[in-house]
C-alpha cells in the first residue's frame, strides 16, 4: 500500500492488538476465527490477532484529489503454529482513480 499518502493530514491509520491466549475472546476475534475456519475448512483458535485499519486513505500524491479515498483493513492472526491474514475492503470504498496512477499494474492486497 505504498500508494497511500497521508502527508496532507487526510485519512487515519490505527491498529488494535488482541492477545487471547488465556483470556476471553471479544466478538471481533471470534468473527476472525469463524472466517478462518470457513475459508480454510479447518479448526482454528486464535492466540493473537492484530487489526490494522487505513481509513479514508488518499492516493499518492494526495495533492491531486484528497476526496478520492479508500478504507481497508489487514487482520493478522495466529494460533502460534499457523498464521493467516484477512484483507478487508469497504464495500464501494475504492475511490481511487487507478487510471490516473503513475503505475498501471495496480494490486489490491499482497503477493
Amino acid at each position: 500500500w505504498d500508494n497511500a499518502d497521508f502527508s496532507r493530514g487526510v485519512g487515519t491509520t490505527f491498529y488494535q492488538e488482541f492477545s487471547t491466549l488465556n483470556t476471553a475472546k471479544p466478538p471481533f476475534v471470534r468473527d476472525v476465527e469463524a472466517k478462518v475456519r470457513r475459508y480454510m475448512r479447518s479448526s482454528y483458535s486464535a492466540a493473537w490477532t492484530l487489526k490494522i485499519t487505513w481509513e479514508k486513505a488518499p492516493v499518492y500524491s494526495s495533492w491531486t484529489d484528497t476526496r478520492k479515498t479508500i478504507t481497508y483493513q489487514a487482520v493478522l492472526t495466529t494460533d502460534g503454529f499457523r498464521s493467516y491474514i484477512l484483507m478487508l475492503y469497504q464495500d464501494g470504498g475504492m475511490q481511487w482513480d487507478y487510471t490516473r496512477l503513475a503505475a498501471t499494474n495496480v494490486l489490491m492486497g499482497y503477493t
